[in-house]
Parts: structure tokens; C-alpha cells; sequence
């Protein structure tokens, strides 16, 4: 048999495995367009829709420190928990917490693109977990870089929650303004961004995983 014609189906399988992440980070390149980072307000959860139950928005509320604002179910699903306005390394186990507080800072100050690959806690109810982790910087309203675009995507039984990650690899892209980080998808067709509502939260009598919850508070 030629070797030459072989296509690995390890490799196929870990792309098709991490595609919300490849759709993710597509749109907001789209969005960015040349721009070093893409607005917070031009962040429609219908440009993401097969990645939102992954999907999350961080707000960066102090040097090396972000909590979410936004979540979909499956980090729920994780912590057992609502996320949102949880601190965003409650998902990461105290060993991992220094190097990923590095990663956060360099995600809102230079900004760059982070890729982390995680392996899950052990334990007791705790089969092997791991995961892979985007974040994706976006402007603020204000017109500082403190709101992120993430994406987390696990594989393997979660058990007995909550789950948390220790940082087993990270990657780091540096945005350079007027040239793409990556081959961009197709420009989306809606870009008219989501408010954060400003009424008060009602929890839902049912889990409905077309839409990102909403957090409370203002921008």
C-alpha cells in the first residue's frame, strides 16, 4: 500500500473532535477583519451557534484575574454549577492557577490568542477528562481589551462534578494588526451583537441550549 496516500484517522478525528473551536476562532478572525481585536458588541451568538453550549465570555476584573460573564451549559455541566460571575480559574485546580493567571494577562494586555490543552483532576467518581481551551480577546465598549471570547471543549466522562484541569500544554499567537492570525472563514452574516440585559436574572424552568445565559450586570 502507498504510505503517501495514508490520512492518519487519529488526526481527522481530533479535528472533528475540537471543531467548535476551529468555528469559533473563524468567526471572531472574521470579525476582527484586520482589526487587532473585534468589538464585545459585535459578538452575535448566532455566528456560533453549533460551539455556544461551549462557548463563554470573560471579563477582565483585575491584573491576571477574569470571571464569566457569559456560559454555555456544558461548563456548567463541568462545575456542576451556574458559572456565571464565578472566577474563571474556580475551572482550574490550585497547582494551575499561576501559569494560567500568566496566560489570562497575556490574552488582555498584548493582546494574543491562548489554545491551552488541559487534563482533568482524578478521583474518586473522576474518570479521565481532558479538554482543549481557547481564548480570543475583544474590546470593551470602553475601548479597552478586557472582555475575552472562550471556547472549552471536553472529552470524556465528567463524573462527579465539579471538575477542574490542570494545564498539560499552552500556545500563544501575537495579533498583528492588518494580517490575519489563522486562514479565516467565511465573513458572518450577522454581526448586530447581543446586550447584556439589564432586567433582572429569572433562572429557567428548563435548560435550553440554543442561547448563552445572560449576566446582570451592566458593561
Amino acid at each position: 500500500m502507498d504510505q503517501e496516500n495514508i490520512v492518519p484517522f487519529a488526526h481527522v478525528r481530533t479535528e472533528m473532535q475540537y471543531a467548535p473551536i476551529s468555528e469559533v476562532r473563524a468567526y471572531w478572525e472574521a470579525l476582527r477583519n484586520g482589526r487587532k481585536v473585534p468589538l464585545r458588541s459585535e459578538i452575535d451568538p448566532r455566528g456560533i451557534e453549533r460551539a455556544l453550549e461551549r462557548a463563554f465570555i470573560l471579563e477582565r476584573i483585575a491584573p491576571q484575574v477574569a470571571r464569566f460573564r457569559l456560559s454555555g451549559m456544558a461548563l456548567s455541566e463541568l462545575m456542576g454549577m451556574e458559572v456565571r460571575g464565578m472566577p474563571f480559574s474556580a475551572l482550574f485546580t490550585p497547582g494551575g492557577r499561576a501559569e494560567l493567571a500568566e496566560v489570562i494577562e497575556g490574552v488582555f494586555r498584548l493582546p494574543q490568542i491562548a489554545e491551552l490543552d488541559l487534563t482533568g483532576e482524578s478521583g474518586f467518581g473522576r474518570p479521565p477528562l481532558t479538554a482543549r481551551l481557547v481564548l480570543l480577546p475583544l474590546q470593551s465598549d470602553l475601548g479597552d481589551i478586557s472582555r475575552a471570547l472562550g471556547c472549552l471543549v471536553a472529552e470524556g466522562s465528567v463524573g462527579r462534578a465539579p471538575r477542574r484541569f490542570d494545564i498539560s500544554a499552552a500556545r500563544v499567537t501575537p495579533i498583528v494588526e492588518g494580517r490575519p492570525t489563522e486562514r479565516p472563514g467565511p465573513a458572518p452574516a450577522l454581526a448586530r451583537g447581543f446586550a447584556e440585559s439589564q432586567i433582572p436574572y429569572v433562572p429557567r424552568t428548563g435548560r435550553d441550549r440554543s442561547h448563552l445565559r445572560l449576566v446582570t450586570s451592566g458593561e
